[in-house]
């Protein structure tokens, strides 16, 4: 046990006459490591582009939610009728009528 433990510290597996195997087992591994370091990378880039659209998403919402409520309170009579009384258009006294149209 401890002479296999010294040749395998040593390094002779990569030099004895099966070591051909060895080798494809180890450029294998490493094969395979460097796929995985590859796709762990480009998964975290994915989520930090997700994270910044999120990002984006939230603040244009922000946006249209301000800006909807500009809108409405701009529409409203009363803001309307501030600004049309400096052209002398003022809301009316009267209520409106409704009219009737008879088809004969």
């Amino acid at each position: 046990m401890k002479m296999k433990l010294l040749d395998l510290a040593r390094g002779k597996f990569l030099v004895s006459d099966g070591s051909f195997n060895n080798w494809v087992f180890i450029f294998y591994c490493t094969f395979l490591a460097i796929v995985m370091i590859g796709r762990s990378h480009s998964a975290d880039k994915k989520v930090m582009e997700i994270a910044a659209i999120n990002y984006e998403v939230k603040k244009l919402r922000s946006e249209f939610v301000d800006t909807r409520k500009k809108v409405m309170q701009e529409r409203m009579e009363s803001n309307i009728a501030k600004k049309m009384r400096w052209r002398g258009i003022y809301t009316s006294d009267m209520p409106p009528q409704k009219i009737i149209v008879q088809n004969k």
